[in-house]
């Protein structure tokens, strides 16, 4: 790999959205690098490179207490995540000492989400883990925390995209890992680049801590305030067990010709087909398309991942458009009432709870609810309409605010990106002693 490849990658990661994956290159060949830097083997520059425990562990897992037991979805970039968290015996932790892990470990998914790597924070106690590649390299001559950055980079994994072995089920080889050739610049650049990066990583962490916190608030909202068990300061009015034909019309209106095709997506709404999808898909002739106004509610009918029986989303697009003709869509009464069927919807558990008991099966067994079937199922919801705009409010507060911490993240993450490709390659050196940490983004932005 030289340096223009390296630059090239540079300039795709720049580009790319986080969820993207990078184009595999060799991990045998760092490409380019200062003349003060090594190129070694993870093997050559570690104490071992070995598998956590293969087999299964379900007859020794038990509830609190316990020891950690660590498993791919444990692992994240640059750390590990414990909201869902396994434990086993201490007798099994005894008897397998290969896969014991200390402090400074770094642990690399070996198969499923492939080639995320975390390291084992320094107070995290005592833990084991599951078919996870665990390197313990030579604190004399590496720092953990930089190979951690240097293999979630996007270089470090296009880099280990070149290690997938397998045809069904991808992985990769412990001893493949080990020939995995890594620059390493002077242990103490190693430390004040990990030091550097370690700040964005702080910065991520934060916001994704608030980002959780929106994503329980709405929660609360869907079994407190939307329900009526908890009701906003000043209002009194009356809550009643509607059909949702009593707030909901479909008020019928076809395509005029004018009119973008929109889909609809589960997180993001109402999406224009082509920009979000890459191509439209509908018919030659869009004559007979459903047309969507402002505000009005769409359900989709069709199965999408957790939502086996359709989608219920509100447009939140300022102008008129059109949807498949498969698609139901109504007018609600108000809209602020299609604000909280929105929100109430979003939830996959509220969507099966509604839906359910409307679906009628086909003669193959294929699932459907008629438009006037949807519009039969009943809803506790409030008659204010002043209550209503209320709620619509706390509402539409909580999901600006997601949307402004979604858009911070993406720009750190891409700020970071960037500048890790400058640190990680060597176009950019650091002065051990005196170095800036840079705390605004200015070159970060430019550095991707």
């Amino acid at each position: 790999m030289m340096r223009e490849e390296v630059q090239e990658l540079a300039a795709e990661a720049a580009i790319a959205s986080p969820s993207e994956r990078p184009r595999p290159l060799s991990p045998l060949n760092p490409g380019d690098v200062p003349k003060d830097w090594e190129v070694r083997k993870i093997g050559s520059v570690s104490h071992k490179v070995t598998n956590g425990f293969v087999g299964s562990s379900i007859p020794h897992q038990v509830s609190e207490p316990g020891i950690t037991y660590l498993q791919g979805f444990n692992i994240r970039p640059s750390r590990i995540e414990l909201t869902k968290r396994t434990y086993v015996t201490t007798e099994f932790h005894q008897a397998n000492a290969k896969s014991r892990l200390k402090a400074g470990d770094i642990l690399v998914v070996q198969s499923g989400h492939i080639g995320t790597v975390a390291r084992v924070p320094d107070d995290f106690g005592e833990a084991n883990c599951h078919a996870l590649i665990i390197v313990d390299v030579d604190r004399k001559r590496v720092e953990p925390d930089y190979v951690v950055e240097h293999f979630n980079s996007w270089i470090g994994q296009a880099r280990l995209r070149g290690l997938h072995v397998g045809s069904s089920m991808l992985h990769i080889n412990t001893s493949e890992l080990a020939d995995y050739r890594i620059p390493l610049p002077p242990l103490p650049e190693q430390r004040k680049i990990a030091a550097i990066l370690r700040n964005w990583d702080e910065a991520l962490e934060k916001l994704n801590a608030l980002r959780a916190l929106n994503i329980r608030r709405r929660i609360w909202l869907r079994t407190h305030l939307f329900t009526g068990k908890v009701r906003l300061p000043g209002f009194t009015g009356e809550w009643h067990k509607v059909p949702l034909s009593d707030v909901l019309h479909e008020h019928g209106s076809k395509s005029t010709g004018t009119e973008e095709v929109y889909s609809v997506s589960v997180h993001k709404g109402l999406v224009n087909q082509v920009e979000h999808l890459g191509r439209s898909f509908s018919a030659a002739s869009t004559d007979h398309y459903n047309r969507v106004l402002p505000g009005d509610i769409v359900y989709t009918k069709s199965p999408t991942g957790d939502f086996p029986f359709g989608i219920i989303k509100q447009s939140k697009i300022d102008r008129e458009v059109i949807v498949s003709p498969l698609y139901g869509v109504f007018t609600p009464q108000s809209y602020a009432l299609g604000v909280i069927l929105d929100a109430l919807f979003e939830s996959p558990l509220a969507a099966r709870n509604y839906l359910h008991p409307l679906v009628q099966k086909g003669a193959k067994n294929t699932i459907a609810v008629t438009n006037k079937q949807f519009l039969e199922g009943k809803l506790h919801l409030p008659m204010d309409p002043e209550e209503q705009a209320a709620i619509a409010d706390v509402v539409n507060t909580s999901h600006a605010e997601l949307a402004c911490l979604d858009a911070e993240i993406k720009a750190l993450t891409h700020q970071k990106r960037g500048l890790m490709q400058k640190l990680l390659t060597g176009e950019w050196r650091v002065e051990v002693d005196t170095v800036e940490i840079p705390t605004n983004t200015k070159e970060a932005e430019h550095a991707g």
